[in-house]
């Protein structure tokens, strides 16, 4: 019996700020594309310019293309307030649902960011373990440090915290609510499901002093776009939600309390966003299906060529 064809899926990742928007937005136009995100952050209204949200500069009167980039439709931006819950299964099933409403309309769908789980859990067709949020716990944990989180997961699951992200808090939490819930392995109650898509996976590289230039110049823009404002209206409406331990957004809470300066606030800014870029290559590493490309033109080849498969 045949194997059926699965339909095709072009992912483009790599660290923050190596240019995967301009590059995708320029692929989606040659290849008759349309982008879904997959950017944890850049899903949260009013969340803009910590999160480098590409801005819709366009009105879309087709349905369900609300949000239009240089004539390119994105899907999962903008589109939950940050005071919701938003989580990798509620992304998980939007992203396959745009996916294959994409496809559908005979379009080349392109899934773009640097969200390493939500872009495995959409490829891979990831099985989460249903487990209900524990709002007692929960409460407690949020107390605790990132620091103090890590070494109460790693207790429960040592082979989970050798791949778990350290700094991301709310995954933290449930990763620990998942394995006092159920008393086994969070990272082991993810199961493989059985792919839907023909997946061509392509990651730009970028030297380190590269990147740290691209870094130190996107956050130098951020301030001038007025990161400090949107930085201050967030705190005073929503209070130290989850989404806000953001950076971008966590290092101005010192300042508004006037423990540090403006200065040391971009600093710390900087600082941050090249330790997040380094765990994302460390992350993107371990999949060895991933095509590394530095030119613009050795992406055009490898799609060329995945399509004409």
């Amino acid at each position: 019996m045949l194997n059926k064809i699965k339909p095709k899926l072009v992912v483009i990742l790599g660290p923050t700020a190596s240019g995967k928007t301009d590059l995708a937005i320029k692929l989606a136009k040659k290849f008759n594309g349309e982008i879904v995100s997959a950017d944890s952050r850049q899903v949260y209204k009013e969340m803009n310019i910590a999160t480098a949200k590409p801005l819709q500069n366009q009105k879309s009167k087709i349905k369900n293309q609300k949000y239009l980039v240089n004539g390119v439709p994105h899907y999962l931006v903008d589109i939950i307030y940050p005071d919701k819950e938003f989580n990798v299964v509620i992304y998980k099933k939007l992203a396959q649902k745009a996916i294959k409403d994409i496809q559908k309309r005979g379009k080349l769908p392109f899934l773009v960011g640097g969200t390493g789980l939500y872009i495995w859990a959409v490829i891979d067709n990831l099985k989460f373990p249903k487990v209900k949020p524990q709002k007692k716990l929960r409460k407690e944990l949020e107390k605790k440090s990132k620091k103090e989180l890590f070494q109460i997961y790693k207790k429960l699951d040592p082979k989970g915290a050798k791949f778990i992200d350290k700094e991301n808090k709310r995954r933290l939490i449930r990763a620990i609510e998942v394995c006092k819930v159920t008393g086994k392995s969070f990272w082991e109650q993810r199961k493989k499901g059985k792919p839907l898509f023909d997946v061509l996976q392509i990651g730009i590289k970028l030297e380190k002093e590269k990147l740290k230039k691209r870094i130190e110049k996107r956050i130098n823009k951020m301030f001038k776009l007025g990161l400090e404002k949107e930085a201050k209206k967030l705190f005073e409406k929503y209070g130290e939600i989850p989404p806000l331990q953001t950076i971008g957004y966590q290092e101005f809470k010192d300042f508004f309390e006037g423990k540090i300066t403006k200065k040391e606030v971009k600093e710390k800014i900087i600082l941050h966003t090249l330790q997040f870029a380094r765990r994302q290559i460390t992350w993107f590493k371990r999949d060895k299906r991933i095509h590394w490309i530095s030119e613009d033109k050795e992406a055009e080849n490898l799609i060329q060529k995945f399509l004409s498969k």
